[in-house]
């Protein structure tokens, strides 16, 4: 096992790793940037290193400076939390150049599954269903133009390096799609450095599920259920809840046995989660794998009991799965909201600001992962998260009605949060019945 972790994040990304960490008794370095100084990672971890000024780009995706961190306090391994540089091939290839084990898949798995266009290839290749749509990157507007056509339409615009929602748009004519390529390719270029883009038939009212899966170095592969993350907004998740209320056992097995095959065609270890979309029909169809702990994974350990940050860690120091499919229970359902800072009535506007009070709620089945608390300050710099608040109930209304009271019960001021729109959402008949697709805020909010 590693002796000493760098934990290449902040937030309660960053918290979540150390905390998992000290109770495998290994030693933590956090990472700081000057805005983070007083950060609550910094105090937890058992050493600190300040990584540059405020800028992410100078700071926690400064490649050199983190690996000279790593080498100065003599940490073996980095994990790299979710966001920055947890899907950096490159990075991954550094760390191993460096003599140090990066906490997650290798990077030929990471640059395969991180080029969208090459991961739907690869899909297609290993026999996982996938959205109707184009078999290489577009080269120009005329191609799309021909695309279009032969798929029909609605289209998605996608950046092949993309995610969160970023270079994409959604075409529903041919005058449309013009426009709509143009505009993919500039803002792939922006986020990504890469302007690469690919179509898939547009999917309305389908069902976003995703399957969480652990594969170790020696092959073994499992997946641990299945997060129904279908309430968004702009394609990015605002609310994640396990298991999927959608799927009857028999879909569940097909569709997490095609998780496996997607990881098993690019030979992959370490956690990782596969995307699908389920229309009303039970078909469903791989959009993307992500090669990293995602976000929402606390809902999935608590309705399975397995930590998937520890189980990570275990993975990369070489061990084996200590579990077979077989013995993964599902028990219970999982909600998970994302409190951040923003103003929902200003088109969630990101609210940077200081913490007045910070009152997190208690009790039966309540979990908060956050790095908020008085005094604490949301930096313009990084993204407007707080936290996470993660319910557990015997059933699902139990779960949302646990949800409920521990919504009420979360008390910030100082800076407007997401819990009024949680709440307007949970309360809502339409999510009560279970009947959420992609397309809930638009139509139901």
């Amino acid at each position: 096992m590693f002796k000493k972790i760098l934990v290449a994040n902040r937030g309660e990304i960053a918290l979540r790793v150390i905390r998992a960490c000290k109770e495998l008794d290994i030693q933590t370095v956090a990472v700081f940037s000057e805005a983070d100084r007083d950060a609550l990672h910094v105090k937890m971890a058992d050493e600190s290193v300040l990584i540059g000024p405020a800028s992410s780009l100078k700071s926690y995706l400064n490649v050199s400076n983190i690996i000279k961190a790593a080498e100065q306090t003599g940490a073996d391994a980095i994990h790299p939390g979710y966001g920055f540089l947890s899907e950096n091939p490159g990075f991954a290839r550094i760390c191993e150049s460096s003599g140090i084990t990066f906490i997650g898949p290798s990077p030929e798995a990471i640059e395969i599954m991180g080029d969208k266009a090459k991961a739907r290839q690869k899909m297609i290749e290993a026999g996982v269903p996938a959205v109707p749509g184009s078999q290489a990157v577009i080269m120009d507007e005329e191609m799309a133009a021909a695309l279009g056509e032969e798929i029909g339409y609605p289209v998605l615009i996608k950046a092949s390096a993309g995610g969160g929602g970023r270079g994409m748009r959604i075409a529903r004519n041919a005058v449309e799609l013009a426009h709509a390529v143009q505009n993919a390719q500039k803002e792939a270029q922006m986020f990504f450095g890469n302007p690469e883009i690919y179509l898939e038939r547009y999917m309305e009212t389908v069902r976003h599920i995703e399957f969480q899966i652990l594969a170790d170095k020696q092959g073994n592969i499992v997946y641990l259920g299945e997060r129904d993350c279908s309430l968004q907004r702009r394609n990015q998740k605002l609310l994640e809840e396990a298991p999927a209320s959608a799927l009857t056992q028999e879909l569940r097995a097909e569709m997490g046995l095609a998780a496996v095959k997607a990881a098993k065609s690019v030979a992959y270890s370490s956690a990782g989660t596969v995307e699908f979309l389920l229309d009303k029909n039970g078909k469903f169809y791989f959009i993307e794998m992500n090669t990293r702990i995602q976000v929402e994974h606390p809902v999935t350990e608590l309705v399975t009991g397995i930590d998937l940050v520890k189980e990570q860690i275990r993975i990369a120091a070489g061990k084996s799965l200590s579990f077979k499919q077989e013995d993964i229970r599902i028990s219970g359902w999982a909600i998970e909201c994302r409190i951040n800072a923003e103003n929902t009535e200003k088109n969630f506007m990101p609210s940077p600001g200081t913490i007045e009070i910070y009152r997190e709620p208690q009790g039966a089945g309540v979990r908060v992962d956050s790095t908020g608390c008085e005094g604490y300050c949301i930096s313009p710099y990084y993204d407007s998260m707080i936290g996470k608040l993660i319910v557990w109930g015997a059933n699902r209304q139990e779960a949302i009605q646990r949800l409920e009271r521990a919504l009420n019960e979360f008390e910030i001021e100082g800076v407007p949060t997401t819990i009024p729109f949680h709440l307007k959402v949970i309360t809502n008949p339409v999510y009560i019945r279970g009947e959420v697709y992609t397309d809930f805020i638009e139509r139901r909010m």
